[in-house]
């Protein structure tokens, strides 16, 4: 494969940015496979933002010669309490359910690598850390505290302050050439850019994907170019709010209920979730044409070959949200289908997560 069909993979919706793009042409040119990883705590349920959106960027990065791990987060969960802060629990969900999921997604082993945090911390990964910590101020960590999706005033608990410098080290003691992840962890990534320079250490190139927006209005719609990521934290899709996501397991009726009630104003393109998930993932490599199923009498069958096009017409009021909002459950349900067989197939993982919420 060439050089730029590589760089296009990486670059490929629903990626928003990497830093750099000259250094990424370098590593491509020197290297045939990087090694990679994205991270996650264990808190809960597999949705598309974490889970359908992951294994789209994997498939990209796979199909580019990259080698992918997905790491799971068991110590960065538990310092921010996620499942009740019970750690065995949560290393139980990362081997169980949530490892399942992204199998589910297509993202099986060997051509992704799962690893467990914990079972890389010895001696040397804590000196990191510690370098790390000596490389760093207390405000600089506080401000990179929000990458936990918590704001500086929410961060009360100490353990908070070493999450930044634990992220650094993951990637360190990983030896990694590309670090990936949403646009809400790209503090830590710079902290680790910087970091790596200081300390002698590999710099790697951050890759940094759109957050889906929450199928309810966001919380926070006004902003400006110095508050936009913490609007888009506020707003993001998030499994504490069940009826904001949608699971990669969800059934047919689920999605049709979920996007049928999701946030969707006539005319309204900007700030609209359902627009949205046709920009990122129904109809993100431009080639996949979304169609309209509706009644002659509101205007027939009608395909669009672009976002663009969509928009356009959604803007002019020629699209009824409803008639959207079909189309995009119909694909939506088709492209989670492979999930929803596989969890129906094993259904004990299900039952694990679920037993782990409910008893946290």
């Amino acid at each position: 494969m060439d050089l730029e069909r590589k760089i296009e993979l990486v670059k490929r919706k629903p990626a928003e940015e990497v830093i750099t793009e000259e250094e990424l042409r370098q590593l491509f040119q020197t290297n045939e496979h990087p090694k990679h990883y994205i991270g996650f705590e264990i808190s809960g349920k597999v949705h598309l933002g974490s889970g359908l959106i992951t294994a789209m960027k994997v498939k990209d990065l796979l199909e580019a010669g990259v080698k992918p791990t997905i790491f799971l987060a068991d110590y960065h969960a538990w310092i921010n309490n996620k499942l009740g802060g019970d750690l065995q629990k949560i290393r139980q969900v990362a081997l169980g359910y949530f490892k399942a999921g992204f199998v589910s997604l297509g993202l099986e082993e060997p051509k992704v690598k799962y690893v467990l945090g914990s079972d890389l911390y010895d001696n040397d990964y804590w000196a990191d850390v510690v370098r790390i910590s000596k490389a760093t101020s207390i405000k600089r960590m506080l401000r990179c505290s929000t990458i936990m999706g918590r704001t500086e005033q929410e961060t009360v608990e100490a353990a908070s302050l070493l999450y930044p410098a634990m992220q650094a080290a993951d990637i360190f003691k990983q030896d990694l050439d590309i670090v990936h992840a949403g646009m809400d962890q790209r503090k830590a990534h710079i902290l680790a850019r910087e970091v790596a320079e200081k300390l002698g250490k590999k710099k790697p190139v951050a890759l940094h994907v759109h957050l889906l927006a929450g199928l309810q209005q966001a919380s926070r719609m006004g902003y400006d170019a110095n508050e936009k990521l913490d609007k888009e934290i506020s707003g993001k899709m998030s499994k504490s709010k069940p009826d904001s996501c949608i699971y990669v397991h969800d059934s047919e009726d689920e999605i049709k209920r979920k996007i049928g009630k999701a946030y969707c104003p006539e005319k309204v393109v900007e700030e609209n979730p359902i627009i949205e998930l046709c920009e990122y993932v129904i109809m993100r490599d431009g080639k996949k044409a979304l169609k309209i199923e509706r009644p002659a009498k509101f205007g027939g069958e009608v395909e669009f070959a672009s976002v663009e096009e969509l928009k356009k017409t959604y803007s002019e009021g020629k699209l009824h949200p409803m008639d959207l909002k079909g189309a995009v459950a119909r694909e939506l349900a088709a492209l989670l289908k492979p999930s929803r067989d596989y969890f129906v197939k094993n259904p004990e993982f299900l039952k694990q997560v679920e037993s782990a919420e409910i008893t946290r």
